[in-house]
C-alpha cells in the first residue's frame, strides 16, 4: 500500500513540475508620489521680556492671594505666588524655570492655626479586678434542668 502511495505522489509531482506559476500582474500601476516639500523655517523673533503681578484680597470670601513673575525673554522665568490657606497659614512659593534646569520651586508655610495639645487621660479602672488563684479557683456547679422531658404519644396510627 505504501508503494502505491509513493508511486502516486511521484506521478503528481511530475505532472505539476511541467507547469510554471503564473507571473503576477497588478491590475493598476502604483501611484507616483512627489517628494515632500520642505517646510519653511520657523521665524526667529526678538526676545520679548515680560513682567506682571496681581493680588486679590476679598474679605467676604476670604480669598487672599497674589502672584508676580518676570521673564528675560530668552527662556528664564522667575516668580513667586502666595495664598492664605484655610487654617490661616500663608503659603509662599518661589520658583524659577529655564531650559537647562527645568522648573524648580521652594515652598514655605508661615503662621497658621496651631492645634491644641491633647493628651489622653491615664486609664483608671472603675473597679478592682477579683483575685484568682489557680488552686483556690473552682468551676461553678450547674444543676440538672428543673423540668421533665415530655413523653412522646403519636396522634396518628396508620392502618395497614
Amino acid at each position: 500500500m505504501a508503494a502505491k502511495f509513493v508511486i502516486f505522489a511521484a506521478c503528481v509531482a511530475t505532472a505539476l513540475a511541467q507547469y510554471s506559476a503564473p507571473a503576477y500582474k497588478p491590475a493598476y500601476s502604483a501611484p507616483a508620489y512627489s517628494a515632500p516639500k520642505a517646510y519653511a523655517p520657523e521665524p526667529a523673533y526678538a526676545p520679548t521680556p515680560y513682567k506682571f503681578e496681581y493680588s486679590v484680597n476679598d474679605p467676604h470670601t476670604y480669598d487672599v492671594h497674589s502672584q508676580s513673575e518676570y521673564s528675560d525673554g530668552n527662556g528664564y522665568v522667575k516668580g513667586t505666588y502666595s495664598l492664605v490657606e484655610a487654617d490661616g497659614s500663608i503659603r509662599t512659593v518661589e520658583y524659577t524655570a529655564d531650559d537647562h534646569s527645568g522648573f524648580n520651586a521652594v515652598v514655605k508655610n508661615e503662621g497658621g492655626y496651631k492645634a491644641p495639645s491633647y493628651s489622653a487621660p491615664a486609664y483608671k479602672p472603675a473597679y478592682s479586678a477579683p483575685a484568682y488563684s489557680a488552686l483556690a479557683y473552682s468551676a461553678p456547679a450547674y444543676s440538672a434542668p428543673a423540668y421533665s422531658a415530655p413523653a412522646y404519644k403519636p396522634a396518628y396510627k396508620p392502618a395497614y
